[in-house]
């Protein structure tokens, strides 16, 4: 028996809403296959066939064992809905031939030896050790806050214990950090280079392995630059560079200069911790008229283009910090912790994608 009209609308709901949740439920499929791009080297595979590859020629040179080509097709029929990859029929007299894969913009951030890359920012945030905690997410609100993280809920130790425990891991850390940097730092520096201009001096306090610190020195040699962190990451900093390098806590203090800049850090603390490290850059820096500000680069939830796939990526990003009991801020919610801190003033100028420059003034 035919359905009525209106149960006809009615079961046309229920499928529209399924598909809903199954395009959700899903969608940690496309991080896999990412991920899995990445293990195989499909977009290198790509780029040493001259930018087009077919299933045959990627796979000749990816690390994919034979049998697995049809597999892979499957594979990049979800990495192409995805747009990591495009796909070209060629014909010829007519008929279709074999299809043609090329790189796209994304694609081409994923080719290991392209001067621009995303490679190992992108493997570390895919890693099974930071990917695996989310499954046990509806769990870990069922703690009271602050103890465990939910990093640390699934493997037993904090992300920093873990990274400090793990080499390959850490090594993996301190790549990921160092690449995004590379990546940032040259498009913050052409696009937003006023806000180094007219600093002596600069400290990027808690700057890892000075990725970010030296992309600044090279684009204003007249900028005497240093990184301070824990004095087990600064016992590991590269050598023969001429960024000084300062073992020290941020809680505690932080060594003199014109400037401090913070890249990726305030999102790792409370409000609370966020206060104090303010206070000890504000300490620390030269007074408003002689050039004295505090440079953070991180994510203002609602600035920048307010595009959906924007919108959505920072405030998933906001959740996925919930690893280590981050968060990512509002303006209202900067405004809030850089005026307890005891800043006069701010800027933020949202030109880095998702995130943001934030200028703070004493």
């Amino acid at each position: 028996m035919a359905p009525t009209r209106e149960q006809h609308i009615l079961d046309q709901g229920l499928l529209d809403a399924q598909l809903e949740l199954w395009h959700h439920t899903f969608s940690y499929v496309k991080s896999m296959a990412l991920k899995s791009a990445l293990d195989l080297g499909i977009a290198d595979a790509i780029h040493r066939q001259g930018g087009a590859a077919t299933l045959s020629q990627i796979a000749a040179t990816a690390t994919l064992h034979p049998t697995k080509i049809s597999c892979l097709r499957r594979l990049m029929r979800v990495l192409l809905v995805s747009g990591i990859f495009s796909v070209d029929h060629p014909r010829d007299d007519g008929v279709e031939g074999e299809a043609v894969y090329a790189l796209t913009p994304a694609s081409r951030l994923l080719v290991c030896s392209a001067s621009v890359n995303m490679v190992h920012i992108t493997k570390m945030l895919l890693h099974t050790n930071l990917v695996s905690p989310f499954s046990d997410l509806g769990t870990w609100f069922q703690h009271e806050l602050p103890e465990p993280d939910l990093f640390k809920l699934k493997h037993g130790k904090t992300f920093w214990e873990l990274a400090d425990h793990d080499p390959a891991y850490n090594a993996l850390v301190n790549d990921g950090m160092v690449s995004d940097s590379s990546f940032l730092m040259d498009i913050a520096i052409r696009e937003c280079g006023a806000v180094f201009q007219g600093i002596g001096s600069l400290v990027d306090v808690a700057g890892g392995h000075g990725g970010a610190a030296q992309a600044i020195s090279n684009a204003f040699p007249d900028v005497k630059c240093s990184v301070m962190d824990l004095a087990h990451v600064v016992a590991k900093a590269p050598s023969g560079s001429d960024v000084e390098y300062i073992a020290g806590d941020m809680f505690e203090s932080i060594p003199p200069a014109d400037a401090v800049f913070l890249k990726w850090v305030m999102h790792d603390w409370s409000d609370e911790d966020c206060i104090k490290i303010l206070k000890n850059c504000k300490k620390a820096i030269a007074p408003k008229d002689a050039g004295g500000k505090v440079i953070i680069v991180d994510i203002v939830v609602g600035a920048g283009p307010q595009d959906p796939k924007h919108k959505e990526t920072q405030v998933m990003f906001d959740l996925f910090i919930m690893f280590i009991n981050g968060v990512e801020r509002d303006e209202q919610e900067w405004k809030k912790i850089i005026f307890e801190a005891g800043f006069n003033d701010y800027k933020i100028t949202p030109i880095l994608g998702v995130r943001s420059i934030i200028e703070v003034y004493p």
